[in-house]
Protein backbone atom coordinates (compact mmCIF):
# COMPACT_ATOMS: atom_id res chain seq x y z
CA UNK A 1 0.00 0.00 0.00
CA UNK A 2 1.70 3.14 -1.22
CA UNK A 3 1.06 6.80 -0.33
CA UNK A 4 -1.07 7.48 -3.41
CA UNK A 5 -3.26 4.45 -2.65
CA UNK A 6 -3.82 5.69 0.89
CA UNK A 7 -4.78 9.12 -0.45
CA UNK A 8 -7.32 7.62 -2.89
CA UNK A 9 -8.85 5.41 -0.22
CA UNK A 10 -8.94 8.18 2.38
CA UNK A 11 -10.60 10.64 -0.03
CA UNK A 12 -13.26 8.06 -0.87
CA UNK A 13 -14.07 7.35 2.78
CA UNK A 14 -14.16 11.08 3.60
CA UNK A 15 -16.59 11.74 0.72
CA UNK A 16 -18.87 8.99 2.01
CA UNK A 17 -19.05 10.71 5.38
CA UNK A 18 -19.86 14.02 3.69
CA UNK A 19 -22.73 12.32 1.86
CA UNK A 20 -24.26 11.31 5.15
CA UNK A 21 -23.90 14.79 6.62
CA UNK A 22 -25.42 16.42 3.52
CA UNK A 23 -28.59 14.31 3.48
CA UNK A 24 -29.15 14.61 7.22
CA UNK A 25 -30.35 18.21 6.69
CA UNK A 26 -33.59 17.22 4.94
CA UNK A 27 -34.90 14.78 7.57
CA UNK A 28 -37.92 15.82 9.61
CA UNK A 29 -39.49 12.45 10.55
CA UNK A 30 -39.06 8.69 10.23
CA UNK A 31 -40.67 8.60 6.78
CA UNK A 32 -38.02 11.01 5.50
CA UNK A 33 -35.36 8.91 7.22
CA UNK A 34 -36.58 5.51 5.97
CA UNK A 35 -38.47 6.13 2.68
CA UNK A 36 -37.09 9.52 1.49
CA UNK A 37 -40.56 11.00 0.96
CA UNK A 38 -40.96 8.77 -2.14
CA UNK A 39 -38.96 11.15 -4.32
CA UNK A 40 -36.18 8.90 -5.67
CA UNK A 41 -36.15 8.19 -9.46
CA UNK A 42 -36.50 4.55 -10.52
CA UNK A 43 -33.02 4.32 -12.05
CA UNK A 44 -31.41 5.35 -8.75
CA UNK A 45 -33.49 2.75 -6.91
CA UNK A 46 -32.38 0.19 -9.51
CA UNK A 47 -28.72 1.04 -8.87
CA UNK A 48 -29.29 0.86 -5.13
CA UNK A 49 -30.88 -2.61 -5.42
CA UNK A 50 -27.89 -3.89 -7.39
CA UNK A 51 -25.34 -2.31 -5.06
CA UNK A 52 -27.18 -3.64 -2.01
CA UNK A 53 -27.25 -7.26 -3.15
CA UNK A 54 -23.66 -7.04 -4.43
CA UNK A 55 -21.56 -7.13 -1.30
CA UNK A 56 -17.85 -7.78 -0.99
CA UNK A 57 -18.84 -11.46 -0.84
CA UNK A 58 -19.89 -11.23 -4.48
CA UNK A 59 -16.86 -9.23 -5.59
CA UNK A 60 -14.26 -11.56 -4.07
CA UNK A 61 -16.07 -14.90 -3.85
CA UNK A 62 -17.69 -15.13 -7.30
CA UNK A 63 -14.29 -14.86 -9.06
CA UNK A 64 -13.15 -17.55 -6.63
CA UNK A 65 -15.98 -19.83 -7.79
CA UNK A 66 -14.79 -19.56 -11.40
CA UNK A 67 -11.16 -20.04 -10.30
CA UNK A 68 -11.93 -23.38 -8.67
CA UNK A 69 -14.91 -24.37 -10.84
CA UNK A 70 -16.81 -23.03 -13.85
CA UNK A 71 -19.71 -20.77 -14.87
CA UNK A 72 -22.40 -22.91 -13.21
CA UNK A 73 -23.06 -20.09 -10.71
CA UNK A 74 -25.01 -18.32 -13.48
CA UNK A 75 -27.73 -20.96 -13.23
CA UNK A 76 -28.63 -19.31 -9.92
CA UNK A 77 -28.78 -15.93 -11.68
CA UNK A 78 -31.39 -17.30 -14.13
CA UNK A 79 -33.51 -18.08 -11.08
CA UNK A 80 -32.94 -14.54 -9.83
CA UNK A 81 -34.46 -13.16 -13.04
CA UNK A 82 -37.48 -15.47 -12.86
CA UNK A 83 -38.09 -14.57 -9.22
CA UNK A 84 -38.05 -10.85 -9.99
CA UNK A 85 -40.82 -11.25 -12.54
CA UNK A 86 -42.93 -13.05 -9.93
CA UNK A 87 -42.36 -10.28 -7.37
CA UNK A 88 -43.52 -7.56 -9.76
CA UNK A 89 -46.79 -9.42 -10.25
CA UNK A 90 -47.53 -10.85 -6.79
CA UNK A 91 -46.17 -8.44 -4.19
CA UNK A 92 -45.28 -4.95 -5.43
CA UNK A 93 -48.89 -3.76 -6.00
CA UNK A 94 -49.77 -4.51 -2.34
CA UNK A 95 -46.91 -2.33 -1.09
CA UNK A 96 -48.36 0.82 -2.67
CA UNK A 97 -51.84 0.47 -1.17
CA UNK A 98 -50.69 1.87 2.15
CA UNK A 99 -48.09 4.22 3.62
CA UNK A 100 -45.63 1.66 4.95
CA UNK A 101 -42.37 2.05 6.86
CA UNK A 102 -41.88 -1.70 7.37
CA UNK A 103 -43.09 -4.31 4.89
CA UNK A 104 -44.19 -6.47 7.81
CA UNK A 105 -46.89 -3.95 8.70
CA UNK A 106 -49.13 -5.57 6.08
CA UNK A 107 -48.73 -8.91 7.85
CA UNK A 108 -50.03 -7.18 10.98
CA UNK A 109 -53.10 -6.08 9.06
CA UNK A 110 -53.63 -9.63 7.81
CA UNK A 111 -52.67 -11.87 10.73
CA UNK A 112 -52.24 -9.62 13.76
CA UNK A 113 -49.28 -8.11 15.59
CA UNK A 114 -47.81 -11.38 16.92
CA UNK A 115 -47.20 -12.75 13.39
CA UNK A 116 -45.95 -9.37 12.24
CA UNK A 117 -43.41 -9.11 15.06
CA UNK A 118 -42.23 -12.69 14.76
CA UNK A 119 -41.61 -12.22 11.03
CA UNK A 120 -39.83 -8.93 11.62
CA UNK A 121 -37.67 -10.58 14.29
CA UNK A 122 -36.69 -13.34 11.85
CA UNK A 123 -35.65 -10.65 9.37
CA UNK A 124 -33.59 -8.80 12.00
CA UNK A 125 -31.73 -11.92 13.12
CA UNK A 126 -31.04 -13.01 9.54
CA UNK A 127 -29.73 -9.61 8.51
CA UNK A 128 -27.49 -9.38 11.54
CA UNK A 129 -25.81 -12.74 10.93
CA UNK A 130 -25.62 -12.61 7.12
CA UNK A 131 -24.38 -9.03 6.93
CA UNK A 132 -21.98 -9.56 9.80
CA UNK A 133 -20.42 -12.27 7.62
CA UNK A 134 -20.30 -9.82 4.72
CA UNK A 135 -18.46 -7.34 6.93
CA UNK A 136 -16.00 -10.10 7.82
CA UNK A 137 -15.40 -10.73 4.09
CA UNK A 138 -14.56 -7.06 3.57
CA UNK A 139 -12.18 -7.24 6.50
CA UNK A 140 -10.29 -9.99 4.66
CA UNK A 141 -9.64 -7.58 1.79
CA UNK A 142 -8.33 -4.80 4.00
CA UNK A 143 -6.22 -7.31 5.93
CA UNK A 144 -4.61 -8.55 2.71
CA UNK A 145 -3.83 -4.94 1.85
CA UNK A 146 -2.26 -4.28 5.25
CA UNK A 147 -0.13 -7.43 5.10
CA UNK A 148 1.75 -6.19 2.03
CA UNK A 149 2.17 -2.65 3.39
CA UNK A 150 5.66 -2.16 4.82
CA UNK A 151 5.80 -1.63 8.57
CA UNK A 152 2.15 -2.40 9.33
CA UNK A 153 2.69 -5.95 10.60
CA UNK A 154 5.57 -4.88 12.85
CA UNK A 155 3.57 -2.01 14.31
CA UNK A 156 0.48 -4.14 14.96
CA UNK A 157 2.60 -6.85 16.61
CA UNK A 158 4.04 -4.28 19.01
CA UNK A 159 0.50 -3.17 19.90
CA UNK A 160 -1.01 -6.65 20.21
CA UNK A 161 1.91 -9.04 20.94
CA UNK A 162 -0.36 -11.92 21.98
CA UNK A 163 -2.31 -11.97 18.68
CA UNK A 164 -1.19 -13.32 15.34
CA UNK A 165 -0.69 -10.48 12.79
CA UNK A 166 -3.51 -11.83 10.59
CA UNK A 167 -5.96 -11.79 13.49
CA UNK A 168 -5.07 -8.34 14.83
CA UNK A 169 -5.20 -6.85 11.33
CA UNK A 170 -8.56 -8.48 10.64
CA UNK A 171 -10.04 -7.11 13.88
CA UNK A 172 -8.75 -3.63 13.04
CA UNK A 173 -10.11 -3.86 9.48
CA UNK A 174 -13.59 -4.86 10.64
CA UNK A 175 -13.72 -2.00 13.15
CA UNK A 176 -12.61 0.58 10.56
CA UNK A 177 -15.14 -0.46 7.91
CA UNK A 178 -18.00 -0.89 10.38
CA UNK A 179 -17.38 2.48 12.06
CA UNK A 180 -17.30 4.50 8.84
CA UNK A 181 -20.41 2.78 7.49
CA UNK A 182 -22.46 3.37 10.62
CA UNK A 183 -21.56 7.08 10.76
CA UNK A 184 -22.86 7.98 7.32
CA UNK A 185 -25.87 5.68 7.66
CA UNK A 186 -26.89 7.14 11.03
CA UNK A 187 -26.55 10.68 9.68
CA UNK A 188 -28.06 10.43 6.22
CA UNK A 189 -30.76 7.77 6.44
CA UNK A 190 -32.16 6.12 3.31
CA UNK A 191 -31.48 9.11 1.04
CA UNK A 192 -27.77 8.90 1.83
CA UNK A 193 -27.88 5.12 1.46
CA UNK A 194 -29.50 5.15 -2.01
CA UNK A 195 -27.46 7.94 -3.56
CA UNK A 196 -24.24 6.60 -2.06
CA UNK A 197 -25.20 3.19 -3.46
CA UNK A 198 -25.46 4.68 -6.95
CA UNK A 199 -21.97 6.18 -6.67
CA UNK A 200 -20.59 2.99 -5.14
CA UNK A 201 -22.12 0.87 -7.92
CA UNK A 202 -20.26 2.88 -10.54
CA UNK A 203 -17.08 2.75 -8.46
CA UNK A 204 -16.94 -1.00 -7.91
CA UNK A 205 -17.90 -1.82 -11.50
CA UNK A 206 -15.18 0.55 -12.75
CA UNK A 207 -12.71 -0.95 -10.28
CA UNK A 208 -13.52 -4.51 -11.33
CA UNK A 209 -13.29 -3.59 -15.00
CA UNK A 210 -9.95 -1.87 -14.47
CA UNK A 211 -8.57 -4.86 -12.55
CA UNK A 212 -9.77 -7.19 -15.33
CA UNK A 213 -8.02 -5.06 -17.97
CA UNK A 214 -4.73 -5.06 -16.05
CA UNK A 215 -5.01 -8.81 -15.45
CA UNK A 216 -5.62 -9.43 -19.16
CA UNK A 217 -2.52 -7.42 -20.05
CA UNK A 218 -0.43 -9.72 -17.82
CA UNK A 219 -1.04 -12.58 -20.26
CA UNK A 220 0.91 -12.25 -23.56
CA UNK A 221 -1.62 -14.10 -25.70
CA UNK A 222 -4.55 -12.09 -24.36
CA UNK A 223 -8.09 -13.39 -24.29
CA UNK A 224 -7.49 -15.87 -27.15
CA UNK A 225 -4.88 -17.70 -25.09
CA UNK A 226 -7.07 -17.70 -21.97
CA UNK A 227 -10.25 -18.85 -23.72
CA UNK A 228 -8.48 -21.75 -25.46
CA UNK A 229 -7.12 -23.10 -22.17
CA UNK A 230 -10.32 -22.38 -20.25
CA UNK A 231 -12.51 -24.11 -22.85
CA UNK A 232 -10.32 -27.21 -22.73
CA UNK A 233 -10.56 -27.24 -18.92
CA UNK A 234 -14.37 -26.88 -18.94
CA UNK A 235 -14.25 -23.45 -17.28
CA UNK A 236 -17.11 -22.11 -19.40
CA UNK A 237 -19.49 -24.96 -18.59
CA UNK A 238 -22.79 -23.32 -17.72
CA UNK A 239 -25.43 -26.01 -17.31
CA UNK A 240 -25.45 -28.97 -14.96
CA UNK A 241 -28.68 -30.95 -15.23
CA UNK A 242 -27.80 -33.34 -12.40
CA UNK A 243 -30.93 -34.22 -10.42
CA UNK A 244 -29.87 -34.06 -6.78
CA UNK A 245 -30.83 -32.14 -3.66
CA UNK A 246 -27.33 -32.10 -2.15
CA UNK A 247 -25.27 -30.40 -4.87
CA UNK A 248 -24.95 -26.63 -5.22
CA UNK A 249 -25.30 -24.79 -8.52
CA UNK A 250 -27.21 -27.29 -10.65
CA UNK A 251 -29.74 -26.13 -13.25
CA UNK A 252 -32.69 -27.20 -11.12
CA UNK A 253 -31.46 -25.80 -7.82
CA UNK A 254 -30.39 -22.60 -9.57
CA UNK A 255 -33.57 -21.98 -11.55
CA UNK A 256 -36.14 -23.15 -9.01
CA UNK A 257 -34.23 -22.47 -5.80
CA UNK A 258 -32.93 -19.15 -7.14
CA UNK A 259 -36.44 -18.04 -8.12
CA UNK A 260 -37.83 -18.79 -4.66
CA UNK A 261 -34.80 -17.17 -3.02
CA UNK A 262 -35.38 -13.99 -5.02
CA UNK A 263 -39.11 -13.98 -4.30
CA UNK A 264 -38.13 -14.03 -0.63
CA UNK A 265 -35.26 -11.52 -0.69
CA UNK A 266 -36.82 -9.10 -3.20
CA UNK A 267 -40.47 -9.63 -2.36
CA UNK A 268 -40.66 -10.00 1.42
CA UNK A 269 -37.33 -8.78 2.83
CA UNK A 270 -37.29 -5.27 4.30
CA UNK A 271 -33.76 -4.73 2.94
CA UNK A 272 -34.94 -4.59 -0.69
CA UNK A 273 -38.64 -3.78 -0.29
CA UNK A 274 -37.73 -0.56 1.48
CA UNK A 275 -36.27 0.64 -1.83
CA UNK A 276 -39.57 0.14 -3.65
CA UNK A 277 -41.20 2.28 -0.96
CA UNK A 278 -38.89 5.12 -2.02
CA UNK A 279 -40.33 5.05 -5.58
CA UNK A 280 -43.21 7.28 -6.64
CA UNK A 281 -45.52 4.48 -7.80
CA UNK A 282 -45.87 0.79 -8.71
CA UNK A 283 -44.67 1.26 -12.29
CA UNK A 284 -41.38 2.83 -11.21
CA UNK A 285 -40.81 0.13 -8.59
CA UNK A 286 -41.31 -2.58 -11.21
CA UNK A 287 -38.91 -0.89 -13.64
CA UNK A 288 -36.29 -0.62 -10.90
CA UNK A 289 -36.58 -4.29 -9.95
CA UNK A 290 -36.58 -5.74 -13.48
CA UNK A 291 -33.74 -3.46 -14.58
CA UNK A 292 -31.67 -4.54 -11.59
CA UNK A 293 -31.96 -8.18 -12.71
CA UNK A 294 -30.36 -7.47 -16.08
CA UNK A 295 -27.58 -5.45 -14.46
CA UNK A 296 -26.93 -8.15 -11.85
CA UNK A 297 -26.58 -10.81 -14.55
CA UNK A 298 -24.09 -8.67 -16.49
CA UNK A 299 -21.89 -7.95 -13.50
CA UNK A 300 -21.77 -11.60 -12.43
CA UNK A 301 -20.52 -12.50 -15.91
CA UNK A 302 -17.74 -9.94 -15.40
CA UNK A 303 -16.81 -11.39 -11.99
CA UNK A 304 -16.72 -14.94 -13.36
CA UNK A 305 -14.53 -13.87 -16.29
CA UNK A 306 -12.11 -12.32 -13.80
CA UNK A 307 -12.01 -15.65 -11.97
CA UNK A 308 -11.16 -17.53 -15.17
CA UNK A 309 -8.38 -15.07 -15.96
CA UNK A 310 -6.98 -15.42 -12.43
CA UNK A 311 -7.04 -19.21 -12.79
CA UNK A 312 -5.06 -19.12 -16.03
CA UNK A 313 -2.62 -16.47 -14.83
CA UNK A 314 -1.66 -18.29 -11.63
CA UNK A 315 -1.67 -21.69 -13.33
CA UNK A 316 0.61 -20.60 -16.16
CA UNK A 317 2.58 -17.47 -15.29
CA UNK A 318 2.78 -17.30 -11.48
CA UNK A 319 2.29 -20.79 -10.01
CA UNK A 320 4.75 -20.03 -7.19
CA UNK A 321 2.44 -17.26 -5.90
CA UNK A 322 -0.36 -19.73 -5.16
CA UNK A 323 1.26 -20.51 -1.81
CA UNK A 324 0.39 -16.96 -0.71
CA UNK A 325 -3.33 -17.83 -0.59
CA UNK A 326 -3.03 -21.51 0.33
CA UNK A 327 -3.65 -22.64 3.92
CA UNK A 328 -3.07 -26.25 5.03
CA UNK A 329 -2.72 -27.31 1.41
CA UNK A 330 -6.08 -25.81 0.36
CA UNK A 331 -6.44 -22.76 -1.87
CA UNK A 332 -8.49 -20.05 -0.15
CA UNK A 333 -10.47 -18.82 -3.14
CA UNK A 334 -11.84 -15.76 -1.32
CA UNK A 335 -8.29 -14.42 -1.03
CA UNK A 336 -7.17 -14.77 -4.66
CA UNK A 337 -8.64 -11.61 -6.17
CA UNK A 338 -7.61 -9.38 -3.22
CA UNK A 339 -4.09 -10.82 -3.42
CA UNK A 340 -3.82 -10.00 -7.13
CA UNK A 341 -5.08 -6.47 -6.52
CA UNK A 342 -2.54 -5.56 -3.88
CA UNK A 343 0.42 -7.26 -5.54
CA UNK A 344 -0.02 -6.49 -9.25
CA UNK A 345 -1.87 -3.22 -9.69
CA UNK A 346 0.08 0.07 -9.98
CA UNK A 347 0.13 2.78 -7.35
CA UNK A 348 -3.13 4.70 -7.19
CA UNK A 349 -5.03 1.96 -8.98
CA UNK A 350 -4.73 -0.28 -5.91
CA UNK A 351 -6.38 2.42 -3.82
CA UNK A 352 -9.16 2.82 -6.40
CA UNK A 353 -9.92 -0.91 -6.63
CA UNK A 354 -9.77 -1.38 -2.86
CA UNK A 355 -12.14 1.59 -2.53
CA UNK A 356 -14.39 -0.19 -5.06
CA UNK A 357 -14.46 -3.32 -2.92
CA UNK A 358 -15.20 -1.18 0.12
CA UNK A 359 -18.03 0.40 -1.87
CA UNK A 360 -19.61 -2.99 -2.49
CA UNK A 361 -19.42 -3.82 1.20
CA UNK A 362 -20.58 -0.49 2.54
CA UNK A 363 -23.57 -0.30 0.19
CA UNK A 364 -24.89 -3.60 1.55
CA UNK A 365 -24.07 -2.85 5.18
CA UNK A 366 -25.58 0.64 5.15
CA UNK A 367 -28.77 -0.69 3.56
CA UNK A 368 -28.94 -3.48 6.11
CA UNK A 369 -28.53 -1.09 9.05
CA UNK A 370 -31.18 1.33 7.81
CA UNK A 371 -33.70 -1.43 7.04
CA UNK A 372 -33.07 -3.09 10.41
CA UNK A 373 -33.75 0.21 12.12
CA UNK A 374 -36.92 0.67 10.02
CA UNK A 375 -38.21 -2.76 11.05
CA UNK A 376 -37.40 -2.08 14.70
CA UNK A 377 -39.24 1.26 14.69
CA UNK A 378 -42.13 0.26 12.44
CA UNK A 379 -42.86 -3.14 13.96
CA UNK A 380 -41.88 -2.71 17.61
CA UNK A 381 -41.13 0.74 19.01
CA UNK A 382 -43.77 2.94 17.34
CA UNK A 383 -46.67 0.50 17.96
CA UNK A 384 -45.56 -0.07 21.56
CA UNK A 385 -45.48 3.69 22.21
CA UNK A 386 -48.89 4.00 20.46
CA UNK A 387 -47.61 6.75 18.09
CA UNK A 388 -47.73 9.18 21.03
CA UNK A 389 -44.19 10.59 20.78
CA UNK A 390 -43.29 13.51 18.53
CA UNK A 391 -41.54 13.21 15.15
CA UNK A 392 -38.19 14.39 16.52
CA UNK A 393 -38.20 11.68 19.19
CA UNK A 394 -38.83 8.89 16.69
CA UNK A 395 -36.13 10.27 14.39
CA UNK A 396 -33.59 10.21 17.23
CA UNK A 397 -34.55 6.66 18.18
CA UNK A 398 -34.16 5.65 14.51
CA UNK A 399 -30.55 6.79 14.59
CA UNK A 400 -29.82 5.04 17.88
CA UNK A 401 -31.28 1.75 16.65
CA UNK A 402 -29.15 2.04 13.49
CA UNK A 403 -26.07 2.27 15.71
CA UNK A 404 -27.28 -0.68 17.80
CA UNK A 405 -27.60 -2.99 14.79
CA UNK A 406 -24.19 -1.85 13.58
CA UNK A 407 -22.62 -3.02 16.84
CA UNK A 408 -24.43 -6.35 16.50
CA UNK A 409 -23.12 -6.92 12.97
CA UNK A 410 -19.59 -5.97 13.96
CA UNK A 411 -19.81 -8.57 16.75
CA UNK A 412 -20.85 -11.26 14.26
CA UNK A 413 -17.95 -10.31 11.97
CA UNK A 414 -15.49 -10.67 14.84
CA UNK A 415 -16.90 -14.11 15.71
CA UNK A 416 -16.57 -15.17 12.06
CA UNK A 417 -12.77 -14.83 12.33
CA UNK A 418 -12.77 -18.18 14.12
CA UNK A 419 -15.81 -19.83 12.53
CA UNK A 420 -16.01 -18.90 8.83
CA UNK A 421 -14.74 -21.03 5.91
CA UNK A 422 -16.31 -20.12 2.52
CA UNK A 423 -18.21 -16.89 3.02
CA UNK A 424 -20.53 -16.80 0.00
CA UNK A 425 -22.19 -20.14 0.82
CA UNK A 426 -22.48 -19.21 4.50
CA UNK A 427 -24.15 -15.87 3.74
CA UNK A 428 -26.64 -17.32 1.25
CA UNK A 429 -27.29 -20.32 3.50
CA UNK A 430 -28.13 -18.14 6.51
CA UNK A 431 -30.44 -15.93 4.44
CA UNK A 432 -32.16 -18.90 2.81
CA UNK A 433 -32.84 -20.58 6.18
CA UNK A 434 -35.31 -17.94 7.38
CA UNK A 435 -36.35 -16.33 4.09
CA UNK A 436 -38.37 -19.39 3.12
CA UNK A 437 -40.49 -19.16 6.26
CA UNK A 438 -41.11 -15.45 5.71
CA UNK A 439 -42.03 -16.04 2.06
CA UNK A 440 -44.44 -18.79 3.16
CA UNK A 441 -46.23 -16.34 5.50
CA UNK A 442 -46.65 -13.87 2.65
CA UNK A 443 -47.96 -16.70 0.43
CA UNK A 444 -50.52 -17.52 3.13
CA UNK A 445 -51.67 -13.93 3.21
CA UNK A 446 -51.84 -13.67 -0.58
CA UNK A 447 -53.26 -17.00 -1.74
CA UNK A 448 -55.35 -18.25 1.20
CA UNK A 449 -58.00 -16.97 3.62
CA UNK A 450 -56.62 -18.62 6.76
CA UNK A 451 -56.57 -16.72 10.04
CA UNK A 452 -53.98 -16.01 12.70
CA UNK A 453 -54.02 -19.41 14.47
CA UNK A 454 -53.53 -21.32 11.22
CA UNK A 455 -50.74 -18.95 10.19
CA UNK A 456 -49.01 -19.48 13.54
CA UNK A 457 -49.12 -23.26 13.05
CA UNK A 458 -47.69 -22.85 9.56
CA UNK A 459 -44.85 -20.73 10.92
CA UNK A 460 -44.07 -23.19 13.73
CA UNK A 461 -44.03 -26.07 11.27
CA UNK A 462 -41.80 -24.17 8.86
CA UNK A 463 -39.28 -23.39 11.59
CA UNK A 464 -39.26 -27.02 12.81
CA UNK A 465 -38.80 -28.46 9.34
CA UNK A 466 -35.98 -26.06 8.47
CA UNK A 467 -34.12 -26.87 11.70
CA UNK A 468 -34.41 -30.58 10.84
CA UNK A 469 -33.25 -30.02 7.24
CA UNK A 470 -30.27 -27.96 8.36
CA UNK A 471 -29.31 -30.33 11.20
CA UNK A 472 -29.86 -33.79 9.75
CA UNK A 473 -29.59 -33.61 5.96
CA UNK A 474 -27.05 -32.65 3.32
CA UNK A 475 -29.62 -30.78 1.23
CA UNK A 476 -28.12 -27.76 -0.56
CA UNK A 477 -28.96 -24.33 0.82
CA UNK A 478 -30.38 -23.48 -2.62
CA UNK A 479 -33.47 -25.56 -1.77
CA UNK A 480 -34.02 -24.02 1.67
CA UNK A 481 -36.37 -21.23 0.58
CA UNK A 482 -38.51 -23.61 -1.49
CA UNK A 483 -38.78 -26.10 1.39
CA UNK A 484 -39.46 -23.45 4.04
CA UNK A 485 -42.03 -21.52 2.01
CA UNK A 486 -44.00 -24.56 0.78
CA UNK A 487 -44.01 -26.14 4.25
CA UNK A 488 -45.27 -22.93 5.87
CA UNK A 489 -47.90 -22.41 3.15
CA UNK A 490 -49.26 -25.95 3.02
CA UNK A 491 -49.42 -26.63 6.76
CA UNK A 492 -50.90 -23.19 7.42
CA UNK A 493 -53.54 -23.75 4.73
CA UNK A 494 -54.42 -27.27 5.96
CA UNK A 495 -54.57 -26.01 9.55
CA UNK A 496 -57.08 -23.41 8.47
CA UNK A 497 -59.25 -26.09 6.88
CA UNK A 498 -59.14 -28.32 9.96
CA UNK A 499 -59.63 -25.52 12.50
CA UNK A 500 -62.11 -23.53 10.48
CA UNK A 501 -59.82 -20.55 11.06
CA UNK A 502 -60.50 -18.06 8.23
CA UNK A 503 -59.94 -14.37 7.60
CA UNK A 504 -61.18 -12.89 4.32
CA UNK A 505 -58.77 -9.95 4.27
CA UNK A 506 -55.84 -9.87 1.86
CA UNK A 507 -52.37 -8.45 2.44
CA UNK A 508 -53.54 -4.87 1.99
CA UNK A 509 -56.08 -5.31 4.78
CA UNK A 510 -59.04 -5.14 2.42
CA UNK A 511 -61.76 -7.79 2.14
CA UNK A 512 -60.98 -10.34 -0.57
CA UNK A 513 -63.57 -11.59 -3.03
Amino acid sequence: MRALDLVVLTVYLFCVLLFGAYFSRSQKNVRDYFTTGKNIPWWAVMGSIVATETSTVSVISVPGLAYSGNFSFLQLVFGYLLGRIAVTVIFIPAYFRGNLVSVYEILGNRFGDSVRRFTSLLFLLTRTVADGLRLFATGLVLTTLFLVTPGVVTTLHSWFPTLEPNVSLLILSILIIGSITVIYTVLGGMSAVIWTDVVQLGLYLAGAGLAATILLNQIPGGWAEISTAASAAGKFQLFDFTVTATQDYTFWSGLIGGAFLTMATHGTDQLIVQRYLCCRNTTQARKALLGSGLLIASQFVLFLLIGVMLWYYYLTYAPHDVTAFTINGEVQTDRIFPYFIVTHLPSGVVGLVVAAIFAAAMSTLSSSLNSSSAATLGDFYIPLTKHLRDAGHYLRVSRWTTAFWASAQISVALLAIKLSTRVIDEVLGVASFTNGIILGIFFLGTFTQVGQRAAALGIASGVSIMIAVWSFTAISWQWYVLIGSITTLMIGWMSGLMLGNYDRRNLSGENSV
